[in-house]
C-alpha cells in the first residue's frame, strides 16, 4: 500500500527535511544516512534532541494528529530515503491498522530516545554525552568509520568546539575511538557503553521491544 506511492531519493548533508511550524508535506523513510532533530537555542545556537536513520522516519507528528514539526530536521550524513507525500501516508494509516501500529511504535521509540537525550544533556559529563552520541550514530551506519567534524559534533551537542576537542581526546586516550580530521573510527564499542554511564541503553532496548529493529 505504501511502496507504490514512494520514491527513492538521495539525502545530502545539511538538507532540511522538516522545518518548524511549517506544514509537513512529505515524509522520509531513511534507508541510509542519519537525520537529526534540532531545537533552537538563544543566540542562534542549536541542540540535537533526537536522531534517526534506517530505524525511523520523519513526520512522526502526523501520527499524533499534528501536521507540523516542533523541530528542524536536518540530514547529518549523506544517504537515501523513500519519500512519500504526507497525504498518501495518512491515507494508508487510516486504511490499514497494521501500518498505523508499526509507525506509531517507531514514533514512540523516538520519543523515548528524545527523553533519554534530555536526561543526558542535563546530567552527564560532556565526554559521556559524546560517547553516547557516537554509539547512536554507530548504530545507524555500516562499518566503524563515520565522517563528522569537530564543529559538527559541537553543534549536535550544543557546546563549544574546544569542548568537543577535549572530549574526543579523552575518548582517544581511553582507546575507545580514533579521531582524524572529519572522521571518527570506533575501536571499543563496549568501552563507549561503559563511559556513557547509563545514558545509552534504555531507549535502545525499548526501540528493539517496540519495533523489532536490532542494534549492532
Amino acid at each position: 500500500m505504501l511502496l507504490p506511492k514512494m520514491r527513492m531519493v538521495p539525502l545530502t548533508l545539511g538538507q532540511e527535511i522538516e522545518t518548524p511550524a511549517q506544514k509537513l508535506e512529505r515524509v522520509y523513510f531513511l534507508q541510509s544516512g542519519i537525520a537529526s532533530m534540532m531545537a533552537s537555542l538563544p543566540r542562534g545556537r542549536d541542540l540535537e534532541v533526537g536522531l534517526f536513520g534506517r530505524d525511523g522516519m520523519s513526520g512522526s507528528a502526523l501520527l499524533q494528529y499534528d501536521d507540523r514539526s516542533a523541530y528542524r530536521t536536518v540530514v547529518q550524513m549523506n544517504g537515501s530515503a523513500f519519500r512519500i507525500d504526507a497525504s498518501d501516508l495518512l491515507d494508508a494509516v487510516r486504511a490499514k491498522e497494521s501500518i498505523r501500529i508499526l509507525l506509531t511504535r517507531f514514533a514512540r521509540a523516538l520519543s523515548i530516545q528524545v527523553g533519554s537525550t534530555a536526561i543526558a544533556n542535563g546530567h552527564s559529563k560532556l565526554e559521556d554525552r559524546l560517547a553516547r552520541w557516537v554509539l547512536l550514530a554507530h548504530d545507524r551506519v555500516d562499518g566503524d568509520s563515520m565522517s563528522f567534524t569537530h564543529e559538527h559534533l559541537a553543534r549536535m551537542l550544543g557546546v563549544r568546539r574546544s569542548g568537543v576537542t577535549v572530549a574526543l581526546h579523552i575518548l582517544e586516550g581511553k582507546g575507545l575511538i580514533r579521531s582524524r580530521r572529519s572522521e571518527i573510527i570506533v575501536l571499543d564499542r563496549e568501552g563507549l557503553m561503559v563511559l556513557a554511564d547509563g545514558a545509552y541503553g534504555l531507549a535502545e532496548e525499548e526501540s528493539v521491544r517496540l519495533t523489532g529493529w536490532s542494534l549492532r
